[in-house]
């Protein structure tokens, strides 16, 4: 896959990112903008997909959960721009009756969603049934999760992977976006998480750790992933990443978790951000 082109790629999904919020004034771009690269790669090269038959069940296909929903914005942009919708139906995100909520949510059938994932934390509970049924189907192709780690302050995480381990479901590769921060201040500060890798590993879980920002990187770690997969253990990758990565004035920091920047941060944060596959 050429990297450049992925890089090409997640520059626009940024600009879409960071337009998007200031244009309702809400929303979350510090951690969208964090995880551009890693959707960029999961849905340009790493998963079988078919945009433009989408289905619920995903029969045949890899199949994607956004557990840390506030970042819709990154998944938005992406999905679009791979074929899922139409780009200019991004200009609806957050307005009143938009299939583009701020959480993502399936009332509206937008294509691409399969769960609404507002409250933290279920997702990996949702992505081990949706594994286990395609075990029982005969389908070989695998799920994919995000996770933030602030996240995974969350208690159901735990019980999912521990559930996980013992019924040996290896059909799953999660990834925990590792920026170190949350809505409230750094984790550290607000509630440890202590050693990640470690804790992953006493669950029982195979754990990778990737640099979220160097596409080459991303591109081996989920192709390492995909072939450990079926060995009778799910898999999980930390991914170290910038919360705001892209514009200098938010990283750093975790005051772009939720705020939105006004017309003079945006084109600040444009200016940075080249328009490769054309603003919607």
């Amino acid at each position: 896959m050429d990297t450049l082109k992925l890089e090409e790629f997640a520059s626009q999904v940024r600009r879409d990112i960071v337009r998007m919020v200031a244009a309702v004034s809400s929303g979350h771009p510090g951690g969208s903008l964090g995880c551009a690269d890693f959707l960029t790669v999961l849905y340009q090269h790493t998963m079988t997909h078919n945009p433009e038959n989408f289905t619920m069940d995903g029969k045949n296909e890899d199949i994607f959960f956004l557990s840390n929903g506030h970042i819709s914005p990154v998944w938005y942009s992406v999905l679009a721009r791979s074929g899922y919708f139409n780009v200019a139906d991004l200009a609806g995100f957050r307005k009143m009756g938009s299939a583009l909520q701020g959480h993502p949510s399936t009332d509206k059938g937008l294509p691409g969603i399969r769960m609404a994932s507002g409250s933290l934390g279920q997702g990996l509970s949702c992505a081990l049934g949706t594994a286990a049924t395609k075990k029982l189907n005969g389908d070989d192709k695998l799920v994919y999760t995000l996770h933030g780690d602030g996240e995974l302050q969350e208690g159901q995480i735990w019980e999912a992977a521990m559930y996980a381990a013992a019924n040996k479901v290896d059909n799953i590769i999660a990834t925990i976006d590792y920026n170190g921060r949350q809505i409230d201040g750094d984790c550290d500060d607000v509630l440890s998480l202590g050693n990640l890798s470690m804790k992953w590993q006493a669950f029982g879980w195979e754990v990778l750790e990737m640099d979220g920002h160097n596409m080459t990187e991303i591109i081996e770690t989920l192709d390492k992933a995909k072939a450990m997969t079926g060995n009778g253990k799910p898999i999980v990758i930390i991914m170290k990443t910038e919360m705001g990565q892209g514009v200098d004035y938010m990283m750093g920091t975790h005051k772009w978790h939720g705020s939105a920047p006004n017309d003079e941060q945006l084109a600040d944060a444009l200016s940075q951000l080249k328009e490769t596959l054309g603003d919607y």
